[in-house]
């Protein structure tokens, strides 16, 4: 029996309505972003915790962003089958599941269960950044729809400047720095206890999360965000000249080249934000202190949000600050390699290179907003499918901080960041030049 989803039409929505709906799509990119950038602490903490090497501790972010390659277009087909809301409170519910196999996983000390709370946490998130982006795209004028995507972006960072804080203020006491100072003289039973305690604190509080991602799902589907339909969109309605004759969406080289783009840029992006405090331990702080840089990492990305929303396109042209923000990768990337030297910043006795990673952040603030319109341009009825192919290249975030995590191990954390010059040198040539590409030939 097919499922019947009422249709509401967006421009019947009045202006509160809007507001609302937006507002929740808001709180949504929040929540994406807190369990998201939560990864920042969890990688250093599991390679304490489990004694670790570095591209063992990075199958944190391998297990949650692999979901994206998998399940974007499994989410798309859930989506058409049972409609945008109620696809979104499964998601909000699969992604409570993960919580809560953080529970068992700390009681009994498992690294591959946490993997599998992790992975079952990146498929719910999957599914319900399939559908949100959708509705950014159409709750408002198309005109402004970068600003609302720059809006929600900044929803994402702050979540990101809160969760690594938050879960380190819960789970970690003051008097651990003298456990954590003396874990390479402990031995045996007493090293043991001290590292299951120290896992067990994650089971209280990922226990509440998913019992608020329960409550989440079902405001969700209660709330007054519109049941929109995009499946009976006409093909002619966003068919062009460039999409005649073509067959298959590997006939659009400025498509598949974008799609390398941004496997490279939030591959980058992730690298950026979850090495830090690893490598900011490596110049010479503890970890209580190393703990607050993917804050500073994502703070500087939200300036470069604002940037863009106050000055784009009425000073400089998205082009432009595209092109901007790749080149600066490029040239912070080789500051990070070849510049050494003591700093006192902000009360960190460091050395210089962590503000270079730091200032990552800003770097990275305008490249998928540059990116994603580029890429999906002039697509006519393979619009759809580009966009998946696109979101299958969030697998970056899983592919490249494995990567890293095998250079760090092999030839140390500071040369391990070579990874970061041919991701921001093919973000350049896309940016000067392969979106304009539209023949392979």
């Amino acid at each position: 029996m097919p499922i019947v989803k009422e249709e509401v039409s967006v421009s019947s929505l009045s202006k509160g309505q809007m507001r609302l709906s937006i507002g929740i799509i808001a709180m949504m990119f929040f929540v994406f972003g807190f369990v998201t950038w939560i990864n920042a602490i969890l990688i250093p903490y599991f390679k304490l915790a489990f004694e670790l090497n570095h591209f063992e501790s990075y199958l944190v972010a391998f297990a949650f962003y692999i979901a994206y390659l998998l399940m974007s277009l499994p989410s798309g087909y859930l989506l058409k089958q049972v409609g945008f809301k109620k696809g979104m409170m499964i998601g909000f519910f699969i992604m409570s599941i993960g919580a809560a196999l953080f529970v068992p996983a700390g009681a009994i000390r498992s690294y591959p269960l946490f993997l599998g709370g992790l992975f079952t946490l990146g498929v719910g998130l999957s599914v319900l950044q399939t559908a949100a982006n959708p509705y950014v795209t159409i709750l408002g004028d198309k005109e402004r729809a970068a600003q609302r995507f720059s809006i929600m972006g900044i929803c994402n960072k702050f979540a990101g400047i809160v969760a690594p804080l938050l879960f380190a203020a819960v789970i970690l006491k003051p008097e651990d720095q003298v456990f954590l100072e003396s874990l390479k003289t402990l031995v045996g039973a007493e090293k043991e206890a001290g590292l299951s305690s120290l896992l067990q604190r994650v089971m209280l509080p990922y226990t509440v999360v998913s019992i608020v991602l329960i409550g989440l799902g079902l405001m969700i589907k209660f709330s007054p965000l519109p049941e929109i339909r995009t499946d009976d969109q006409e093909d002619s309605a966003i068919d062009n000249k460039q999409a005649v004759g073509k067959r298959s969406i590997l006939e659009f080289p400025h498509l598949v080249l974008g799609a390398f783009a941004i496997f490279f840029h939030v591959g980058s992006q992730v690298i950026a934000v979850d090495s830090i405090i690893n490598y900011a331990q490596s110049t010479g702080l503890s970890f209580f202190e190393a703990k607050t840089f993917p804050s500073y990492t994502l703070s500087a990305t939200i300036v470069g949000y604002l940037l863009g929303i106050t000055f784009i396109p009425k000073v400089i042209s998205q082009l432009l600050a595209l092109r901007i923000c790749c080149i600066l990768g490029l040239l912070l990337s080789f500051g990070l390699i070849f510049i050494s030297g003591q700093s006192k910043w902000f009360g960190y006795d460091t050395d210089i290179s962590v503000w270079f990673l730091v200032m990552m952040g800003f770097a990275n603030s305008m490249i998928w907003a540059g990116v994603w319109p580029l890429a999906l341009s002039d697509l006519g009825k393979f619009l759809k499918i580009g966009a998946s192919l696109l979101v299958m290249a969030l697998c970056g975030n899983a592919i490249l901080p494995m990567v890293y995590g095998y250079f760090a191990d092999k030839i140390g954390l500071k040369d391990a960041y070579w990874v970061l010059i041919p991701c921001y040198a093919y973000l350049i040539f896309y940016a000067f030049y392969g979106f304009r590409i539209r023949s392979w030939k």
